[in-house]
């Protein structure tokens, strides 16, 4: 990392390098990205807790009518408790779910999924021959790309490891023709926003109570596992290959 100062701000600048995957950097990658899935579990259950106020109205309900119906002092204190753990492992089970299916399809399968089909590629972030981050991008719908498994090691971020991905995406969409690059996602870490904002991607909408098609079903799902999948999106037609090279 190389720190630059511009305008006054400090600016950390990666000065390591973005190379499409090859087959030994495999184990890293699976790595990186299941710590980055399991980060998931504390981001959706406890961070996100405060972005949903029916949760909270609900969660309340539940308390006041538990009292009424007991009438223990100890059931406002211990229902909260429940909630937060209800929350917390209702999270877990869905995220692992997530990438048990992750780990079994693509992440599994990467030289097929990303190197040799056609509109699509994996890349890794490299530092001092260490593998920090990767990213992919494939094709999707008529003239669309989509941005997807972006994954920095936590040791590594604040680095500028995030935003030298996000250009090699925007660069290979360039250059495939692409006119617009999309991503979802449903973190919930001001940093993940800022750094999609800071490469020019725009919310355009919000997803409250998604459920990917991987995640189990049971009845209280709905109750302790509710999401936002924030969908951005980035015109790129008149981003320049030589800017998206200059940004690395």
């Amino acid at each position: 990392m190389e720190e630059k100062h511009i305008q006054g701000k400090k600016v950390i600048q990666f000065n390591g390098v973005v190379r499409e995957f090859k087959p030994e950097d495999r184990v890293h990658v699976q790595r990186i990205f299941s710590e980055g899935m399991m980060e998931m579990i504390y981001d959706t259950s406890i961070r996100g807790f405060r972005y949903h106020p029916e949760s909270l109205l609900l969660y309340s309900a539940m308390t006041i009518a538990g009292f009424v119906l007991t009438k223990c002092w100890w059931m406002i204190v211990l229902l909260p408790v429940l909630v937060l753990c209800g929350r917390y492992l209702c999270s877990r089970w869905v995220i692992l779910a997530y990438l048990t299916e992750a780990m079994r399809t693509d992440m599994s399968h990467m030289e097929e999924v990303y190197i040799n089909s056609p509109n699509s590629c994996l890349w890794v972030a490299v530092l001092k021959d260490q593998v920090v981050g990767v990213v992919a991008a494939v094709h999707e719908g008529k003239n669309s790309a989509r941005l997807k498994r972006m994954s920095v090691d936590r040791r590594f971020r604040r680095c500028g490891v995030g935003k030298a991905l996000g250009w090699k995406v925007l660069e290979y969409a360039v250059a495939q023709g692409f006119s617009t690059v999309v991503l979802g996602t449903t973190a919930y870490s001001a940093a993940a926003h800022k750094l999609y904002q800071g490469l020019g991607f725009q919310c355009v909408a919000v997803e409250n109570g998604h459920m990917a098609p991987s995640e189990p079903t049971f009845p209280l799902i709905g109750i302790f596992y509710r999401v936002y999948l924030n969908h951005y999106i980035l015109e790129v037609q008149n981003i320049p290959v030589d800017l998206c090279k200059r940004q690395e």
